[in-house]
């Protein structure tokens, strides 16, 4: 994307923390080497003033070293190794005054820029955003925006935490996006990553002590959090997250893994980061929020900060989705080994509990796992709920959504207990018409090495696990991120057009039914039948039941109410107090 440039433009500050620098570091501005001086009382910090309009290249070189991008740059108009661009935060006018939605009765949509659409743009999704509000959708999550080599890519290995893939439009299509969501009642949540940054275009290390070997995690050196010069380094964090959120009007953000940050001191930077958006959420006068993915089982991790917990306001709930996961599918590997064990109790114990973990003993680790929550005190929507997210697909050999398996009556029972459950409920692209589109891994590193080494560590891993290596999608090939791309043909199309209404008729039920946004777990009620496979639970006045068995169910469910909503024809119980569900099947009652 063409970038317009020019020196000619307003005084400009420029400031960059470079401890590592022994001499002297030097801006350099549209090819001209200007000097930089110490910054009074900010150890490690240069500056340096020049006149430079939107779009005016710029880097840094470190004692006579090659010129490299500013690691708060706001733009790289040429990708992570190329020169960073000025960006005029205030020139964009913002169109619709937003007052903000919280996470309380959300309804959330996990969406991948590069493969929503064959266009693979922020531009091109926002053409698209009608279908989500159709749908219910009230918050779109987006999957990581930050630049990372080449084109296509998941964008959990992102560098330059401050700018926006620029094949996805840059940080002005990003606004352009976000303003025609809020236009549209829509939030955007944005999926950051703080845990680790990309092989490939990192040039932080350079500057200063970004990164540790104090601590190790599965991407190697850990973010430097804790140790000598982590003050700067929390601060660098701190400061994207939030200029995410003040710049770009983004609603909340999706902090990725937070359970790889190792931090050993006793303010965390996780409770730093969401008391400073707490501030800032009083500053603009709406809610912003925090969520949290960590495997760890850990209801401090959502526990207010003056109850000791780190404040984030909500997690994702992977123990809901692995008992679903094994329910439906009968999976019994890796970490879903405990789930199936017996699933209907597993799924049964995280709608009423939260957790299946609580400090119960984990086979996949080895040990006791997690810790209880006080479900009187936590509320519901601080969990969230799916079946399926780009994690749980895409890590998959073939990346096989739940749709290339499972009956549309599945489908539709998994639909129900996310979208009636007591749990913020989330949806992955495509999902709610059964898409038969895998979502696959890809990747398009630059660095050919790096390329033929990822490649063969996919098909390394797979192949462990009984996998023929020529089965396994080249990540670096084209055909695989193309054969991730939505097909929105499907949803004219049947199974597709029914599983896509009986989603629009659930998310409109859980907008109408105040039941469903209950926020009380203490009072979810549930029974099932482990044998027969079916699970039923109370919500307040409404009775929600699923069929998994491919024979009908007679459930004790108690007699009398009317049918809200129903994918196979049902009546409700009668006086024997019986509710007669078809297979593969799901119902929603009210008491009267």
């Amino acid at each position: 994307m063409e970038v317009a440039s020019t020196t000619r433009g307003p005084p400009v500050l420029f400031e960059v923390w470079a401890p590592q620098a022994e001499d002297r570091v030097a801006l350099w501005l549209e090819d001209e080497e200007r000097p930089m001086e110490r910054a009074e009382g900010r150890a490690g910090w240069w500056s340096a003033e020049a006149e430079a309009g939107e779009g005016a290249r710029y880097g840094f070189a470190l004692d006579g070293g090659p010129v490299l991008p500013d690691p708060r740059s706001r733009r790289q108009p040429d990708g992570p190794d190329g020169m960073s661009a000025v960006v005029d935060q205030s020139a964009y006018a913002w169109r619709n005054d937003w007052s903000g939605r919280g996470l309380g009765g959300a309804i959330l949509y996990e969406l991948h820029i590069g493969t929503y659409t064959r266009e693979g743009t922020l531009d091109a999704a926002a053409e698209r955003l009608g279908e989500l509000v159709e749908l219910g959708i009230t918050h779109i999550e987006l999957m990581p925006l930050c630049p990372f080599p080449g084109v296509h890519g998941w964008g959990y290995e992102g560098v330059s935490l401050w700018a926006v893939h620029e094949p996805y439009g840059g940080p002005e299509a990003l606004k352009r996006f976000v303003d025609t969501a809020h236009g549209r009642g829509l939030g955007v949540v944005l999926d950051v990553v703080h845990n680790h940054l990309g092989p490939s275009g990192n040039h932080l290390p350079a500057f200063g002590p970004y990164f540790t070997d104090t601590h190790h995690t599965p991407w190697g050196s850990a973010v430097n959090l804790d140790a000598p010069g982590s003050d700067e380094v929390r601060a660098y964090l701190l400061g994207s997250a939030l200029a995410w959120l003040r710049d770009f009007h983004v609603d909340g953000l999706r902090l990725d893994a937070v359970h790889a940050l190792a931090d050993t001191r006793a303010l965390t930077f996780l409770e730093e980061l969401s008391g400073a958006v707490d501030a800032l959420s009083r500053e603009f006068g709406r809610p912003l929020f925090l969520v949290a993915e960590s495997d760890l089982c850990d209801p401090r991790t959502t526990t207010p900060r003056e109850a000791g917990g780190l404040g984030l306001h909500a997690q994702w709930n992977d123990d809901f989705h692995h008992a679903l996961h094994t329910a439906l599918t009968g999976e019994s590997q890796g970490y879903y080994t405990d789930f199936a064990v017996t699933p209907l109790a597993a799924v049964g114990k995280t709608l009423t509990h939260g957790f299946f973990h609580d400090g119960t003993y984990s086979s996949f680790r080895g040990r006791t796992h997690g810790r209880s929550v006080d479900v009187t005190r936590s509320a519901a929507h601080r969990f969230l709920g799916y079946a399926q997210t780009h994690d749980q697909i895409g890590n998959r050999a073939l990346g096989d959504r739940l749709s290339a398996t499972l009956s549309p009556g599945l489908l539709a029972c998994a639909a129900v207990l996310v979208l009636t459950g007591p749990f913020t409920p989330m949806l992955f692209m495509g999902e709610e018409w059964g898409a038969r589109t895998p979502w696959q891994f890809f990747t398009d590193h630059t660095d050919p090495e790096l390329a033929e080494a990822v490649r063969n560590g996919r098909r390394r891993e797979f192949a462990a696990h009984g996998w023929a290596e020529e089965d396994i999608p080249d990540p670096q090939a084209p055909s695989t991120r193309e054969r991730s791309c939505l097909d929105r043909s499907e949803r004219e199309r049947e199974p597709h057009a029914r599983l896509l209404a009986w989603h629009r008729e659930l998310i409109a039920l859980r907008r109408t039914q105040s039941d469903l946004t209950d926020p009380d777990l203490a009072a979810v009620k549930v029974a099932y039948d482990e044998e027969a496979r079916w699970l039923a639970y109370r919500r307040g006045d409404l009775r929600i039941a699923v069929n998994l068995a491919k024979d009908p169910a007679a459930i004790p469910l108690g007699g009398g109410g009317r049918v809200l909503a129903a994918w196979d024809p049902v009546q409700p119980p009668g006086a024997d107090g019986l509710l007669h569900l078809p297979p593969e099947s799901g119902v929603v009652l009210a008491d009267a």
